[in-house]
């Protein structure tokens, strides 16, 4: 199985849409980075994008970092309750991070995403596996 396969290997495609959507509202995948450091979690989101292993995240880190009207958003699409998207997106990214940045670099990692079958919404597989847990 290819990489893109186990990108997109179980994902949901709200779920999907909803992490496409927390990407594009913080300028891809180098500006939610960025948005990390700037609260104080560049180690943490650092080693999602290194070669080691990812440090977790606390569904509160989520929610203070995005903001309550973007992840109420993204709760709206997903189906879920806000608490219910921020404790998934705190288990789904640092591995989707991960993927998207294999070389250890943010550089490439949007036009990665964009080759994915669907765009955004092909992340579906991944996330749904997650969601399933």
């Amino acid at each position: 199985m290819g990489f893109l396969d186990n990108v997109v290997k179980g994902l949901g495609d709200d779920a999907a849409g909803g992490l496409g959507d927390l990407l594009k509202g913080h300028g891809g995948v180098g500006g939610l980075v960025e948005k990390f450091g700037q609260a104080g979690l560049g180690d943490v989101v650092g080693s999602w994008i290194g070669t080691g292993a990812n440090a977790g995240i606390s569904a509160e880190q989520i929610a203070s970092v995005i903001g309550h009207g973007p992840l109420a958003d993204i709760a709206a699409k997903m189906g879920v309750s806000p608490q219910q998207a921020s404790e998934t997106l705190a288990g789904l990214l640092p591995e989707a991070i991960d993927r998207l940045t294999p070389g250890g670099k943010v550089d490439g990692a949007d036009d990665l995403l964009a080759k994915l079958p669907g765009g955004l919404g092909g992340l579906g597989g991944m996330i749904g596996g997650f969601l399933k847990r």
